[in-house]
């Protein structure tokens, strides 16, 4: 990197603003977000509930639409999309993990991870393939053939951290991921995705825990839709 140049930008949002139409009333969640997240960093984003930290973590993940200001994922204006070209974007650029884990009971765990492959068009051979290697990273490939019901809280969130991880993202989105499990487990999963972000990878946690978020490069505080610090 030379002299004055900034590390890239992955994240890049401009005077942000979200409402919604509740009865009569227009409530208005994001009053004007900044918010810049370097390529490689981990950022915790907090807040009470209310705050708007999911609505943002939606619109990072190109789940929700925004009315005014600007966001741009890996220097692509996201704005109004057609779900075809968000739903591409979602499969390629973002991975997703979520506090329920979201795995499909009656699917191995295998089958889950390769899920992501199988919207891509691979064929069944070449995803269940990719998949044991994402599971064998994640140290559960004993575990595979497993329904998730026969799975731990823990290895659930391994196979749907491997889910995440197997169509090769460049940002990986966490609503509360450590939320169903123990300290330990927690703290256990914080290790996996420091490992993950090692590689390169930029990582938003939504959490309310303070022992979670420290783990974090960066926090981010919101209250009743404005970011209030960074620490």
């Amino acid at each position: 990197m030379g002299p004055g140049k900034e590390p890239s930008i992955m994240i890049k949002i401009n005077r942000l603003h979200k409402s919604y139409l509740t009865g009569r009333n227009r409530l208005h969640v994001l009053k004007g977000i900044d918010l810049h997240i370097k390529k490689g960093e981990t950022v915790a984003i907090m807040g009470s509930s209310g705050s708007g930290k999911s609505t943002l973590l939606n619109i990072i993940g190109i789940l929700d639409d925004y009315d005014s200001g600007e966001y741009r994922l890996s220097n692509t204006l996201i704005y109004n999309m057609s779900e075809t070209k968000a739903a591409f974007l979602r499969n390629k650029v973002l991975g997703f993990v979520f506090q329920s884990f979201n795995l499909i009971p009656f699917k191995s765990a295998v089958e889950n991870v390769a899920l992501p492959l199988y919207y891509q068009g691979l064929h069944r051979k070449k995803r269940n393939k990719i998949a044991l290697e994402y599971l064998d990273k994640m140290g559960i490939r004993e575990w595979a053939e497993h329904l998730p019901g026969e799975l731990s809280g823990g290895q659930q969130q391994r196979v749907a951290i491997a889910r995440a991880m197997v169509t090769d993202p460049k940002v990986i989105l966490a609503d509360e991921p450590t939320g169903a499990l123990d300290t330990d487990t927690s703290y256990g999963l914080m290790d996996l995705l420091k490992t993950i972000n090692q590689a390169g990878i930029t990582i938003v946690i939504v959490t309310h825990e303070h022992d979670i978020a420290a783990r974090a490069n960066r926090i981010i505080r919101l209250k009743d839709g404005i970011i209030l610090n960074h620490d």
